[in-house]
């Protein structure tokens, strides 16, 4: 069997959710046009493809079936703007994440008017940017919601705005500052700065957001990447802690918590109820309650995730 490449799948994958927004779903061509954001003539070929490559037959036969109808489920559930389900051949496994998260990143970036993307860090969104196609974006604007620097001055492998500038020959404006300053004092003082509060500012009000979803346990990122010590993740997570976003930390509720962590924090603020998509890119065993916490609080309202994910949560009260 000859093996596809990642531009392959990507077009099937297309071809699936087309022919399920038509066969399944019932939309017509324009209204799928609309959705995946393409011309009705593109999405009359990727409709037409899923039928030639045996995709549709009485049903769709593909994973991606399924992984739509947890889609559909969540943002029921959840009150989301957008949801995708890519296929899980494991528990533990991530792949297709970053895949599916590249493809949402570039449905924004190939819009012609000038647009702001704000964006998180972290391994999983370090994996999306590296899926990223060669693009020439000069007309939009990356931009930081954190920090990428430790209390000794080391920066985190993962922080990913100027790898993605590079992708995409984009501006971009990153955030010179450690993800938890000393105090909170520092941080007003850091945060007063005048190109750093332009920062905040144009990442507070993009047209896009998209974050991951950390865990408070003992893999948590924070913890791992040396932002907190052992003795202030053991203290968060007798508060209640399950989860993180751009370090502001909240509980299964989705309530952020009174603490000194989120006292120092300099991220940018996260709207609740925001008004434009803020997708969240995550998945795993280890990440269930803290990517249910992240729902419930509202400070995100798209989701991309996998099908073994997506069952967890939705077993879940």
């Amino acid at each position: 069997m000859v093996k596809l490449t990642n531009a392959e799948m990507r077009k099937l994958d297309e071809a699936a959710r087309a022919g399920w927004l038509y066969y399944v779903a019932g939309n017509t061509q324009d209204e799928i046009a609309k959705k995946l954001n393409v011309s009705r003539q593109s999405a009359q070929r990727m409709v037409a493809l899923s039928v030639s490559k045996g995709l549709i037959k009485v049903r769709l036969d593909h994973p991606i079936a399924k992984c739509m109808d947890l889609s559909v489920k969540l943002k029921d559930r959840f009150g989301l703007h957008s949801c995708e389900v890519v296929p899980s051949d494991k528990a533990e496994s991530t792949l297709g994440l970053a895949q599916a998260g590249a493809n949402e990143i570039e449905r924004h970036l190939k819009y012609s008017e000038p647009k702001v993307l704000a964006i998180g860090t972290g391994r999983v969104l370090r994996a999306c940017v590296d899926e990223l196609s060669s693009m020439d974006c000069e007309q939009h604007k990356i931009v930081a919601l954190l920090g990428n620097m430790a209390l000794d001055g080391s920066a985190s492998a993962y922080d990913v705005v100027v790898r993605m500038a590079e992708h995409i020959k984009a501006k971009h404006y990153p955030m010179p500052l450690p993800v938890l300053p000393r105090s909170k004092e520092e941080k007003e003082q850091l945060q007063s700065q005048y190109n750093i509060a332009c920062n905040l500012n144009l990442a507070a009000n993009a047209d896009v957001t998209f974050v991951g979803v950390g865990n408070l346990g003992v893999n948590s990122p924070l913890l791992l990447d040396g932002f907190i010590t052992k003795e202030e993740s053991e203290e968060l997570q007798q508060k209640g802690a399950v989860g993180e976003i751009i370090s502001w930390v909240f509980d299964r509720n989705g309530k952020l918590l009174d603490c000194a962590v989120n006292d120092r924090v300099a991220s940018t603020p996260l709207a609740v109820d925001s008004d434009k998509p803020v997708i969240a890119i995550a998945a795993g065993q280890d990440k269930v309650d803290a990517i249910l916490g992240a729902l419930r609080s509202k400070m995100i309202n798209g989701l991309i995730t996998n099908e073994f994910t997506a069952e967890k949560l939705l077993s879940l009260d």
